[in-house]
């Protein structure tokens, strides 16, 4: 398993590498598929705020918690990756899956016109990642173990984009747009 430390406004020193390294090594014993853990630490004001994305072979799994203790926080995160982990696990392995043969999705792109309101936006981050061809109950799942309120994935029975969010009354609803 690799893992990749960042700090901000924060020396990550030697001594917690290797308390992090410790703490998720019990996490991989048991979930053998992990393939990367992005660990960001950071200190805002007296909040020591630690974040954890785990990238397994089927699975991105994130955690974040905030505390007084830098340590206590790395202990809380990893309790918390642990039971991600475990959620994931019993809803991944219950029930059988068809084949790991997915289609491709078409490169297409979008592009986002010009409004006319006077509303200015700022945007304050941008994230870029793979859009990866599953079901809608592996999308919903993954959506709980990101702890989002909406989640954009390749529809593997359409072969299309869509967006699971998660609605007011607590139900999902599915975004499918037409390009």
């Amino acid at each position: 398993m690799k893992i990749i430390f960042k700090g901000k406004h924060i020396e990550v020193t030697d001594a917690m590498r290797n308390y992090i390294e410790k703490r998720l090594s019990k996490i991989e014993r048991h979930f053998d598929h992990i393939l990367e853990v992005i660990v960001t630490l950071s200190v805002e004001k007296n909040r020591q705020i630690v974040e954890a994305t785990l990238q397994a072979s089927r699975a991105l799994i994130r955690a974040e918690e905030e505390t007084d203790d830098m340590y206590a926080s790395i202990d809380k995160v990893a309790d918390k990756l642990e039971r991600q982990i475990q959620k994931y696990k019993e809803k991944y392995f219950q029930k059988p899956h068809p084949g790991t043969e997915k289609k491709g999705l078409a490169n297409k792109g979008v592009n986002a016109e010009d409004s006319e309101s006077d509303k200015i936006v700022k945007i304050v981050k941008t994230k870029r990642f793979a859009v990866k061809p599953m079901s809608v109950e592996e999308a919903a799942m993954q959506m709980d173990l990101l702890g989002h309120n909406f989640f954009v994935f390749a529809n593997d029975n359409t072969n299309k984009v869509n967006v699971l969010y998660k609605r007011k009354d607590g139900n999902f609803g599915l975004i499918e747009p037409e390009f």
